[in-house]
């Protein structure tokens, strides 16, 4: 029995084609709406499952291809994150036999194509899982320096096996250590989830997030790209918290924040604390932001702004996240900006042993927020003028 599965996100399709083959069905599966349309016409399917919202050619003119077809009587489903009844209604008018909606689970897709199709020759027995279908696909930039003992590998292969429409990027920072060989060693077996970005040389952190950044924006099927320490202070399900607002809102950017609060579990060093402190009402006042926290190692992007805050190098090394800020501010303005930056506060969040900032570090911030206030007053000067001119051009 044969599946044919249409959908312009790859991660969205890869769990599904191993689910549905392990249960015995022969799966095909394409990106691209035409050639998923080609592929129809010589691979004669039983059942078609096809998303709405794709580049081109949409769900629901597939549809009406096959319904217009020689096979007209082809089994239909669709599998979508669009919820609107004029489209779902559409769908039904087309001749569709079933309607799903993301996020859903594996096991619910499997109990439906079984009673729509029914069950192949010889039928396997597959267990339950707890993957589920996401409506949108997540690229993730986790940057690396001798991790090698530190990485906790275990916890971000079982978070993307559970959890799909996730790809993970690790950044290799020119590591003095076997990290490479753990990271590559993680990546086996899982290539279309993980991707590792090797530096030779170490650039620091802020130019292992911006490369990392900037490679993951040219993938096509993914929805939003954020960054993640490699340590996990902030954990996986965490971030997936930051994910479903910029997924639900207009903001282009959340950030994860660590205010302490009822419920959530927030440890920092007590020395730590009060640079921080300090630190936070020098950065308030040159992003003339209200931020509590701007240097949370977890911040997820609308992927249309990631030029805009990673396109150029940094200025700083350890607080780029300053810079990100203060580029969307001199880009959009400082009042459209402040709605656009969205401060979520994390559930947890604990000071990893081993982190590479020391306490002699976060002195030098200071020196670095200096910085970053002058280099960037010339910038809005610049970028002031050059509108000022385009207005006396037009």
């Amino acid at each position: 029995m044969k599946i044919l599965a249409i959908d312009d996100q790859q991660l969205v399709l890869l769990p599904l084609q191993k689910r549905l083959s392990d249960l015995g069905y022969t799966v095909r599966i394409e990106t691209d709406a035409n050639e998923g349309i080609s592929t129809y016409n010589s691979f004669n399917p039983d059942l078609v499952i096809v998303d709405i919202n794709m580049p081109g050619v949409s769900g629901l003119e597939i549809v009406k291809y096959i319904r217009n077809s020689k096979n007209a009587d082809t089994a239909v489903m669709v599998l979508s994150g669009n919820t609107q009844d004029d489209v779902i209604t559409e769908g039904f008018e087309l001749g569709i036999n079933d309607y799903m909606k993301k996020p859903l689970s594996l096991n619910e897709i499997s109990a439906r194509v079984k009673r729509l199709i029914g069950i192949p020759a010889g039928n396997n027995t597959v267990e339950n899982t707890n993957v589920m279908i996401q409506e949108r696909c997540v690229g993730v930039v986790i940057p690396c320096y001798n991790e090698e003992e530190r990485l906790l590998s275990k916890e971000f292969i079982d978070y993307i096996d559970e959890n799909s429409g996730y790809h993970l990027c690790f950044v290799n920072d020119g590591s003095k250590d076997k990290t490479l060989e753990v990271l590559n060693n993680l990546q086996k077996g899982r290539e279309d989830f993980i991707t590792v970005y090797d530096c030779e040389k170490n650039g620091g952190k802020a130019e292992a997030v911006r490369l990392g950044m900037l490679h993951m924006a040219q993938k096509e099927d993914l929805d939003y790209i954020g960054f993640l320490d490699a340590d996990l202070s902030t954990d996986l399900a965490d971030f997936d918290d930051l994910v479903k607002t910029i997924q639900t809102s207009d903001f282009k950017i959340v950030s994860g924040s660590r205010i302490s609060r009822m419920g959530a579990n927030i440890t920092k060093e007590s020395a730590r604390k009060i640079i921080s402190i300090t630190i936070n009402f020098i950065i308030r006042k040159i992003l003339k932001m209200d931020f509590k926290d701007t240097q949370c190692g977890a911040k997820i992007f609308s992927k249309d702004v990631i030029k805009i805050a990673f396109g150029e190098k940094f200025v700083t090394q350890w607080i780029f996240d300053v810079e990100i800020f203060k580029r969307m501010s001199i880009h959009f303005g400082l009042k459209r900006a402040k709605e656009l930056l969205c401060e979520q506060p994390l559930k947890r969040w604990i000071h990893a042993d081993g982190s590479k900032l020391s306490m002699k570090d976060s002195i030098k911030i200071v020196m670095q927020l200096g910085q970053i206030a002058w280099v960037y007053r010339s910038k809005k000067s610049n970028k002031k003028s050059a509108d000022q001119t385009k207005l006396k051009v037009a």
